[in-house]
C-alpha cells in the first residue's frame, strides 16, 4: 500500500485469505480477504526489516493514529508481509489482471492509440497486477505501454524492468494519458472517526495505542461540513462515521496525474443511501478480523465513501477544464454544476467507442453516477459494483459446457477453474460487491462499458 506520500495516504494490493466479517459493505469485509499465505502486497516488506513503530504516549484521532501504525517508522506496510494477513481480487485470480488489460485496451482505444500509453497502478503492492496486465495485453499495446507503480514501499527484487517503481504520484506535468487503477487504496487512506454524543453532537473518537477509545471535542470545520454533507448523524446517540474528507482529497489528486484517460478506484465501499450506522473501521491480523489497534501490529482499515470520492474527482475534471475553456477564451463550465451521486442515479453512457465482442451481458445489480447536467462530458464519474464492471469485461462465472467434458476432459477442467474463481470476483456477497468509481478525464467513458444500464435500471430500481 501506499500513503500520503505515494499520492493518497494509504492502500494497494495484498495477498491472503479472504476478508470476512463485520460485514464490510454487505461483502463482511467480504472479499478482500484476510488469510495467510502468497505473495506480498501492499508494498510490506519481507520479515526482517525495522522494528515495530514507536508507540504514542497518549490517545489521538484515528487517523494520526493509523497514519502512525501502517506508515510511520517501523510500521506495518513497511515491516510486515502484508500477504500473511490478507489478499485482493489481484491474488484470486489471474483473472482480474486479463479484466484490466482488457479496460485498457478500451481506454487505449477511445485515446486514438497514443504513441505513450501510461498504466498507473496506486498502491501497487509488489507490483502483481502490473505483471499480469503486461503479461495479458496484445504485443503492440505492450510495446507503446508505459507502466508505473505507485508504492510507498522499495522496489521488490525480480520485477519486470520496464515497470517505473515511484513513490509519489505522476506530476500532471509529465501529460500521462491512459488508465490509472487503484486496487484496494482508498480504504487504507486512515480517516478521522466521530461519535454522536447524547446531545447529538458528532465529536471525535480518540484511540490509544492499545486501541481503547473515548470521545474528545466536537468535529468542527471542514471535517464538520464533510459529516453534515456525506454522512450526517440521523441515527441518534452512539452512532459513528469515518470522516472521508482525506480520501476525497486523494482520489483528486490520483485523477490529476492523468492528462487523460480513465481513473478507476475498486474498493468497499458505501454510498449516502447505504452508510453503517456504527462505522466500518476494524483491523486485521494473521487472517483474521479484529478490533483496531494503532500499534502496528495490524492493518486498519474502514470502507470508503465512494460518492464522496466520486464527487471530488467530478469537480478535479470540471475545475480543469474550466481553466483549459478560459484560456482558450470559451465559456468555462461550472465546477458546481453536478449534483450528488446518490440512488437511483441514471447514468449518461456516450462516447465512439467499439462494443467489444467479449463483453458478457445480463442484467445490472447496482449503478449510480455522480455527473453534471447536460450532455455527456468527460466529467462525469460512473459508480457501479465489481461484478457489473467484470462482467462487462467478460469475466464471467457461468460453468462450461458439459459437452466438454467428454471431447476435451484438460480443456473442461481448466475452464471450470476459471469458471470457478469467476464466480468468486463476481460473487455479489463477496468480491463482486466491491465498489468501482470510473472517472474519465478527457474522454467519454467507453460506451461498452454502460451499454448496458437502460435495461438494468427499467422497473428494477427505486
Amino acid at each position: 500500500m501506499t500513503s500520503e506520500g505515494a499520492g493518497g495516504d494509504g492502500g494497494g494490493d495484498g495477498s491472503g485469505g479472504v476478508r470476512g466479517g463485520r460485514g464490510r459493505g454487505g461483502r463482511g469485509r467480504g472479499g478482500r480477504g484476510r488469510g495467510g499465505g502468497g505473495a506480498a502486497g501492499h508494498g510490506g516488506r519481507s520479515p526482517g526489516g525495522p522494528p515495530g513503530p514507536e508507540v504514542p504516549s497518549g490517545p489521538r484521532g484515528w487517523r494520526q493514529a493509523t497514519e502512525r501504525a501502517l506508515y510511520g517508522p517501523g510500521g506495518f506496510y513497511l515491516r510486515e508481509r502484508p500477504a500473511s494477513h490478507f489478499r485482493t481480487s489481484v491474488h484470486a485470480s489471474p483473472l482480474f489482471a486479463d479484466a484490466v488489460a482488457e479496460l485498457l485496451v478500451r481506454v487505449d482505444r477511445a485515446l486514438g492509440r497514443p504513441a505513450d500509453l501510461a498504466l498507473v497502478d496506486v498502491g501497487a503492492g509488489r507490483g502483481e497486477l502490473l505483471t499480469g496486465v503486461l503479461a495479458a495485453v496484445p504485443p503492440a499495446l505492450g510495446a507503446r505501454l508505459r507502466p508505473y507503480a505507485v508504492e510507498r514501499a522499495a522496489r521488490p527484487g525480480g520485477l519486470d524492468p520496464r515497470i517505473v517503481w515511484r513513490c509519489e504520484l505522476p506530476a500532471p506535468e509529465e501529460g500521462l494519458r491512459g488508465l490509472l487503477f487503484a486496487n484496494e487504496w482508498l480504504d487504507n487512506i486512515p480517516v478521522d472517526v466521530a461519535e454522536t454524543d447524547p446531545r447529538g453532537t458528532p465529536r471525535l473518537v480518540l484511540a490509544g495505542p492499545d486501541g481503547r477509545e473515548t470521545l474528545g471535542g466536537p468535529v468542527t470545520g471542514p471535517d464538520a461540513e464533510w459529516l453534515r454533507r456525506w454522512w450526517p448523524a440521523d441515527s441518534g446517540p452512539g452512532t459513528r462515521a469515518e470522516i472521508g474528507r482525506p480520501r476525497d482529497g486523494a482520489w483528486a489528486r490520483a485523477v490529476r496525474a492523468l492528462e487523460s484517460g480513465l481513473a478507476v478506484a475498486a474498493d468497499y465501499a458505501h454510498t449516502r443511501a447505504s452508510r453503517p450506522p456504527r462505522g466500518t473501521l476494524t483491523g486485521f491480523r494473521a487472517g483474521r478480523e479484529g478490533p483496531p489497534v494503532p500499534d502496528g501490529s495490524c492493518d486498519i482499515t474502514a470502507h470508503v465513501a465512494l460518492d464522496a470520492c466520486a464527487e471530488a474527482g467530478r469537480r478535479t475534471v470540471a475545475e480543469r477544464d474550466a481553466r483549459e475553456g478560459a484560456s482558450r477564451g470559451a465559456r468555462p463550465a461550472a465546477a458546481d454544476g453536478g449534483r450528488e451521486p446518490g440512488p437511483g442515479a441514471r447514468r449518461e453512457s456516450g462516447g465512439e467507442a467499439e462494443h467489444d465482442s467479449r463483453r458478457e451481458g445480463g442484467h445490472k445489480d447496482r449503478r449510480e453516477t455522480a455527473r453534471g447536467s447536460g450532455p455527456p462530458s468527460s466529467g462525469a464519474p460512473v459508480l457501479l459494483t465489481q461484478r457489473e464492471a467484470l462482467r462487462a469485461l467478460g469475466v464471467s462465472g457461468g460453468r462450461p459446457p458439459l459437452a466438454l467434458a467428454s471431447h476435451d476432459p484438460a480443456a473442461y477442467v481448466r475452464a471450470l477453474s476459471r469458471a470457478g474463481e469467476a464466480a468468486e470476483l463476481t460473487d455479489p456477497a463477496g468480491l463482486g460487491a466491491f465498489g468501482w468509481l470510473l472517472q474519465p478525464v478527457g474522454i467519454a467513458l467507453p460506451a461498452d462499458l454502460t451499454a448496458g444500464e437502460a435495461e438494468s435500471t427499467a422497473g428494477r430500481r427505486p
